[in-house]
């Protein structure tokens, strides 16, 4: 009898996910895991872009992907899930065509909006994790609020000219230790003044770079997903391109940002 919490994989699935179910960490069980997975990627841009892809190759069952944005010339550089036939269309709209290219088999929800005060619960509560892919402050301290509140877990990310960091967020629960996460406040208490971090436009960015970072987003939401590894949670790893370096910096709950 089949089981509707653990449905049966096609042969094409057996065989489109073998690399994934031969690994004794993931295995059937952990493709299962999945493949029942719902997540929320805000933004289809430079970060979305390697996210969604990787994620629907994994064999996430539902991605939902937020964004009103439309697909310009300028974002072909760096933002792989779209092409030049495409430009002018909406981010939401080409992006769910390369995932369907990419993996028949992934449910893809298109939410063509902006997330905002009025929308960012109720679109996050759809969700089992929640990728941030925005390129402003804005919507990162908004999605790391409603995220805690909602107590879904965040992966966060954010993007330099040439350098990039990312963390996993899950302030609304305790460690090994017994010790509460930290939050996104935490590590950023408040953002910078406006005008003091330019825009992508304004300084430019190595079109590589979202694809090592969003790539290490969707590893991070792969282990949430089949309970393996140990996620960035109260860590904050960064990565400096033109050095080939990565360094990891530990923060606490009620440090102010400070390091451990």
């Amino acid at each position: 009898m089949s089981d509707p919490e653990n449905p049966a994989f096609t042969s094409t699935e057996l065989e489109r996910y073998a690399r994934h179910i031969i690994l004794a960490e993931i295995g059937g069980p952990g493709q299962q895991k999945l493949k029942r997975a719902r997540v929320l990627v805000v933004g289809a841009g430079g970060l979305g872009a390697p996210v969604l892809q990787y994620l629907a190759a994994a064999g996430v069952g539902t991605l939902g992907i937020v964004d009103d944005d439309r697909v310009s010339l300028s974002n072909l550089q760096r933002q792989v899930i779209h092409d030049t036939d495409l430009v002018g269309s909406p981010k939401v709209e080409s992006a769910v065509r390369a995932i369907a290219a990419i993996n028949p088999h992934v449910t893809v929800e298109a939410h063509e909006t902006r997330i905002a005060h009025d929308n960012a619960a109720d679109l996050i509560s759809r969700y089992h994790i929640v990728v941030d892919g925005s390129d402003n402050f804005d919507t990162r301290y908004l999605l790391a609020d409603a995220c805690a509140a909602g107590k879904r877990p965040l992966v966060s990310a954010a993007l330099g000219r040439f350098d990039g960091s990312l963390t996993t967020l899950k302030p609304y629960e305790r460690n090994g230790k017994g010790e509460q996460n930290p939050s996104y406040r935490d590590l950023f208490p408040s953002p910078p003044p406006p005008g003091l971090v330019p825009a992508c436009a304004e300084a430019g960015v190595l079109g590589v770079l979202p694809g090592v970072i969003g790539s290490l987003q969707a590893t991070e939401v792969i282990k949430l997903i089949t309970g393996i590894g140990e996620p960035l949670i109260g860590r904050l790893l960064l990565y400096d391109a033109l050095s080939s370096r990565f360094e990891t910096i530990r923060y606490k709950a009620n440090t102010a940002g400070a390091a451990a």
